[in-house]
């Protein structure tokens, strides 16, 4: 071997190793990104004329452990959403995350307040004569109203926070899809090319992790390294290096009767009742979830118990005819009965003629004619211990009712197991919503360990790797000195040479 070939070989050797040791710098500070950042490798091959020199550089990779990442981070995004917002919900029974209802955490709930006024009418009925008496089961009847407006108002919040969660997530995907189509397109150009374009990958994949927050995706990848996005339904976010359009219009105010906007995809709905293909996953989908499902059930609880609270101390004529009117329970305004429950919960109050504080008398609960016509008097006879009436709606209240199936839970029922059966529906949303967060939680945090260790960096392999390419490129450093101090020998030796005359 000539030293002229000697030394191209030992320099392609340097220059290898310099190569390498810029990867492995390149790992080492990507060990404590906070985003995706896998194990690089310089891939080594033998050169033309001997020699090395770096082929390629290449990243781990484990698309089955990514895609379960993904998956597991769009569940968890989804079911943490939800869990906010069924504990926006509890405000109206009271702290439920780590005691049921039996212990008295929910001395808020309408099915407590229900008990309160429940026992000042039995109360009243004992005594139908004290005033103190009357006023204090008009003073419940006025709470039970309140905490069903107060609840109704909380709802409403919900739905307001949700949908406002709802726009934020939408302008965070497009910015995400906007970010993605730039690095997936710098992916694709530097495949075709040759370059290195592993720290693209690795931004590419952070920016999936981050879009799975909002919305359960799916993958593919062709052959040239671009990169295809579904959402978990199977609709196109981005494909051919272009994003799709997602968009949503928000609403400010809700009422029970609001629905909410859905959100497209160039036009194709992926949430509401109109969706022939809703997502399942991601933030998305856990607000869609409570402020177009959760929330407007139990709203529709709530009106089914204000509904009955009418009907039950509704007054019917004691004599000729006419239809029933409302009594103790009414809307503000009313003269007649409602036709429909929708809102009732958060319109819902006493008659201003029996409340003391807006100068009512609170004796007509126990006498009638509450809506001041002299038809509808039980106690006809002015009684001061005059108690029907009151036994009369004691019975009725404890009766079995017909309520709305769209409450969710039992149909046909008294009242106060209805009540009772919410604050039981709720704390058993909030149960399972926090036990699959949880659930989902574990699963991201192991997903992110299964991926780090098979595709992340581990410092001290790397740092062994430094040693050992120092050692190489000190080696190598000596053998091109050695090579250099052979040639200069041998220039000297060529100067001396005495040509003959």
């Amino acid at each position: 071997m000539s030293l002229s070939t000697a030394s191209n070989i030992a320099q392609s050797g340097l220059n290898t190793v310099s190569s390498e040791i810029s990867v492995l710098s390149r790992n080492i500070a990507g060990a404590n990104n906070t985003g995706i950042s896998s194990e690089k490798t310089a891939n080594i091959i033998t050169a033309l004329g001997g020699g090395s020199q770096v082929a390629s550089i290449t990243r781990a990779t484990n698309l089955a452990v990514f895609q379960n990442l993904l998956q597991a981070t769009s569940a968890n995004a989804a079911q943490t959403s939800l869990l906010s917002g069924i504990s926006t919900l509890n405000q109206t029974i009271g702290n439920i995350s780590s005691s049921s209802s039996s212990s008295g955490s929910a001395d808020n709930s309408p099915a407590a307040l229900l008990s309160n006024f429940t026992n000042a009418l039995q109360s009243f009925e004992a005594s139908p004569s004290d005033s103190s008496l009357a006023t204090a089961a008009v003073s419940q009847a006025s709470a039970l109203a309140q905490g069903l407006n107060s609840a109704t108002a909380t709802i409403n919040t919900a739905r307001e926070q949700a949908d406002a969660g709802i726009a934020t997530s939408v302008q965070t995907i497009n910015s995400l899809l906007s970010q993605f189509q730039s690095v997936n397109t710098q992916i694709v150009n530097g495949m075709a090319t040759g370059a290195d374009v592993t720290d693209a990958q690795d931004a590419r994949d952070t920016i999936l992790t981050q879009l799975a927050q909002q919305i359960g995706i799916s993958t593919t990848t062709s052959p040239n390294g671009g990169m295809s996005i579904y959402t978990d339904s199977g609709v196109t976010l981005f494909q051919g290096g272009t994003a799709r359009t997602v968009t949503f219009s928000p609403t400010a105010t809700y009422t029970p009767s609001t629905t909410g906007n859905a959100v497209y995809v160039d036009g194709v709905p992926i949430t509401g009742s109109s969706a022939s293909t809703p997502i399942s996953t991601g933030n998305i989908a856990g607000l869609a979830n409570l402020r177009d499902n959760l929330a407007t059930t139990y709203q529709a609880q709530l009106d089914n118990m204000a509904g009955a609270l009418i009907a039950t101390f509704a007054e019917s004529p004691q004599s000729g005819s006419g239809p029933n009117l409302p009594g103790l329970f009414t809307t503000p305004g009313a003269t007649a009965l409602p036709t429909s429950t929708t809102g009732l919960a958060g319109q819902i109050t006493i008659n201003p003629s029996v409340d003391p504080s807006q100068g009512g008398n609170p004796f007509l609960l126990r006498d009638g004619g509450i809506s001041g016509n002299a038809n509808y008097v039980y106690n006809t006879t002015g009684q001061a211990s005059y108690s029907a009436r009151l036994s009369q709606l004691l019975t009725q209240l404890s009766a079995p009712q017909t309520f709305a199936a769209d409450g969710d839970i039992a149909t046909n029922t008294s009242l106060s197991a209805y009540a009772s059966g919410s604050v039981g529906w709720l704390e058993n949303q909030y149960s399972t919503a926090s036990s699959q967060q949880t659930y989902q939680s574990t699963l991201v945090s192991t997903a992110t360990t299964a991926l780090s260790n098979s595709t992340g960096v581990n410092i001290d392999t790397e740092m062994s790797k430094m040693l050992d390419l120092e050692n190489s490129y000190s080696a190598t450093a000596k053998l091109i000195s050695a090579i250099d101090s052979m040639f200069n020998t041998l220039v000297t030796n060529l100067s001396n040479i005495t040509v003959p005359a």
